[in-house]
């Protein structure tokens, strides 16, 4: 079996989250459509649909059309939903790296992850990573790696992600700007299959600055870092005003835009696409998507979570891959 016909592998993410559940509704919908083995321990899914051990990922294809494969990763203690036990937090992170190492030996054909409770994590485990993000980072062994929300309309990558907005200007340097280009460029190649992207760069500030009147980040830091890289031949739109850089007209100009902060990227795609926005991972040796959203504690074992965010993650992982 090549890595392209292998199965997507799916982690368990939080046990008391939606995670079980949205593997097994995922695997309602897509079935043999698009193979994929869950990692977890069988005894936390709802038992909604079937499932079938798996010794081998291999074996996920076939079986994938009868019921939902399964690779086995024992957790302690039952299921509760909505209660997170940091007893179990082990189990969620060897399903992680599962994962990794299933897509690393090319058994998997990708990664997909479902949502993980860091704090459970790190209570239960000593978990000392920010998110999955830079623990995939770690275990993958790459120094850097850029978040990616992405949907059929919009791709988005902020150039800062979890800091206070005063924090930005500060955090914000050219240095900085250019790995990120760099990087967004080269998965948007290597990855989505884009000969040349077309990037839009927003500016920090209200107008773009404004011409100096408004803040002079443009100017003097992003303006600078974007004539560089165009000199490479990289095509590159910006600094442009950010109030003007989503609408359907200007989304038809660039393939990715890249945004200054957190929720300048993320409030265009989760407007757009709020249950289909995908998390993709740039930089790393090995192609891994989740769905944007958490372990939704609130609804979790009520039969309410809606799949569509996970079935985006599932197919873009498949189409990435």
């Amino acid at each position: 079996m090549t890595r392209a016909e292998a199965p997507v592998a799916l982690s368990c993410g939080e046990p008391a989250g939606i995670g079980p559940e949205l593997a097994e509704s995922a695997w309602e919908q897509l079935k043999g459509d698009l193979p994929f083995v869950w990692i977890g321990d069988p005894a936390h899914l709802p038992g909604q649909v079937p499932h079938v051990i798996v010794d081998d990922p291999a074996q996920a294809v076939e079986a994938s059309a009868a019921a939902l494969p399964v690779w086995p990763i024992p957790v302690p203690g039952p299921r509760v939903p909505g209660v997170p036990q940091p007893v179990q937090a082990g189990g969620v992170i060897r399903s992680i790296e599962e994962g990794v190492r299933l897509v690393q030996s090319g058994a998997a054909r990708a990664l997909c992850t479902l949502p993980i409770h860091k704090q459970a994590l790190a209570e239960g485990a000593g978990f000392a990573f920010p998110g999955h993000t830079e623990f995939l980072a770690h275990l993958a062994g790459v120094d850097e790696v850029v978040m990616m929300l992405a949907s059929d309309r919009l791709r988005v990558v902020p150039v800062t992600i979890h800091i206070a907005l005063s924090e930005v200007p500060r955090a914000l340097t050219a240095d900085l700007l250019e790995r990120r280009i760099r990087i967004t460029r080269r998965a948007l190649v290597t990855q989505f299959g884009i000969a040349d992207p077309r990037l839009a760069v927003a500016g920090l500030n209200p107008h773009a600055g404004e011409g100096g009147r408004m803040g002079r980040e443009e100017s003097q830091l992003i303006a600078p870092v974007l004539e560089r890289l165009r000199a490479e031949g990289m095509d590159l739109r910006g600094p442009l005003p950010a109030d003007t850089m989503f609408h359907e007209r200007a989304r038809a100009g660039y393939d990715a835009a890249l945004c200054m902060y957190h929720d300048q990227a993320l409030i265009p795609i989760k407007t757009l696409d709020f249950d289909e926005g995908v998390n993709v991972t740039l930089g790393l040796p090995f192609v891994r998507t989740s769905p944007d959203h958490g372990t939704a504690f609130d609804i979790a074992g009520r039969g309410m979570a809606n799949p569509s965010s996970t079935l985006a993650a599932l197919r873009m992982a498949a189409r990435l891959a």
